[in-house]
């Protein structure tokens, strides 16, 4: 799989822009705020419906226009797809697929496969949990599209109950009437918490032996690297059985928390309060490991999902490392550029042509004042 072509209107700072791409390494060259990231944040918007720089829509769309539009030509075994994505802030996008409407814009996931790494992702080792719920959760929906929906639905139900629970906390009311309801939606949190739970604790165990491996090799001799799923059921509750037995565990989590979410206003057990622990050796992460140990930690991470997601997709996905050769030292540098060569496609954006390791020599293109000019 690769991407063959990218066409922009009004995102970010394009008011136009067209790109051919092809198989191997192609980089991506320009000063800091010249435009090289928005190129590769289209390409994985256009495969994950979200951006790794913002969580919102409204700065994607160029100042002055009311809507951006991302186009990608993506091949695979000889097929040309086409997945076009209009971003419209304050209001439903839309998206098409060869040129066809399709219901909602989640159809389009599957269609393209990425994994990126960026500067932002030291935030998965020393930032809160939700950046690695986040993680989890992104990584679910490339291995399994399917389970946008059910994430998509936990949202919705979790949303409901927090503003019922909000009402209630407001009014210090324990029977007023909308409490009534508040059964039905524990029992909708349970079922569709079960699912997502299940989810993710089976792509932990898939996961941790490709990060434990991608570390090894990045930092040699200072792992190993471990993950545990940490859920907010409590230390007791089954991780694994079926959704029943899951939905189960949920339920009497939240019986005995229902008088502190009264008390507090919100949902204080489930997958939205699970964490992934990450730890190097027999320390955490978080607080314990060094700038250097964190760098590999979180790289291991991105470069485990593009092995368990080669392994498992009908072909590799799109491999992005946007401006992270120069946060590397030479070693680490060398190390990762060994590791992406092998791809399929490499995606790499650099300030300057000399962080742009000899390994992943390619395809160039200058980005400045607007433009991005094919060089070699």
């Amino acid at each position: 799989m690769h991407v063959a072509n990218l066409s922009l209107t009004d995102f970010r700072s394009y008011a136009s822009a067209e790109v051919s791409l092809e198989p191997g390494v192609t980089a991506f060259v320009g000063p800091n705020g010249e435009g090289k990231t928005n190129l590769v944040e289209a390409i994985g918007y256009a495969a994950t419906l979200g951006s790794h720089r913002t969580a919102a829509d409204a700065p994607l769309v160029r100042a002055g226009a009311d809507r951006a539009i991302v186009r990608v030509g993506v091949e695979q075994d000889g097929r040309r797809t086409l997945i076009e994505l209009e971003i419209n802030p304050g209001r439903a996008n839309r998206a098409r697929v060869n040129r066809g409407a399709v219901p909602r814009p989640r159809e389009v996931l599957g269609l393209l496969g990425t994994v990126l790494f960026a500067p932002e992702d030291l935030a998965l080792v020393k930032g809160d949990p939700g950046e690695r719920r986040r993680f989890l959760d992104d990584l679910l929906v490339a291995r399994r599209p399917i389970l946008a929906a059910v994430r998509s639905d936990y949202d919705r139900v979790l949303k409901q109950r927090n503003a019922l629970l909000k009402s209630a906390a407001a009014t210090g009311a324990r029977r007023a009437p909308q409490l009534s309801t508040l059964d039905v939606w524990d029992g909708h949190l349970a079922r569709a918490g079960a699912e997502l739970l299940a989810a993710r604790v089976s792509l932990v165990e898939a996961l941790r032996p490709h990060v434990d491996k991608a570390y090894e090799a990045i930092a040699r001799g200072t792992g190993p690297a471990r993950l545990t799923y940490r859920s907010s059921l409590g230390v007791d509750a089954p991780l694994s059985g079926s959704h029943d037995v899951l939905a189960a565990a949920i339920q009497a989590a939240i019986a005995a928390r229902r008088k502190d979410e009264l008390d507090r206003g919100v949902t204080l057990v489930g997958p939205h309060r699970d964490e992934l622990d990450l730890s190097i050796g027999d320390l955490a992460a978080r607080g314990y490991a060094s700038h250097g140990e964190s760098w590999s930690l979180a790289l291991a991470l991105r470069l485990g999902s593009y092995e368990l997601l080669r392994g498992e997709l009908a072909s590799d996905p799109v491999l992005i490392l946007d401006d992270v050769f120069a946060e590397l030292d030479t070693d680490r540098r060398d190390r990762l550029a060994e590791l992406a060569a092998s791809a399929d496609q490499v995606l790499v954006t650099a300030a300057v042509v000399a962080d742009v390791p000899e390994a992943l020599s390619g395809a160039r293109f200058d980005v400045m004042d607007g433009l991005v000019t094919r060089v070699r």
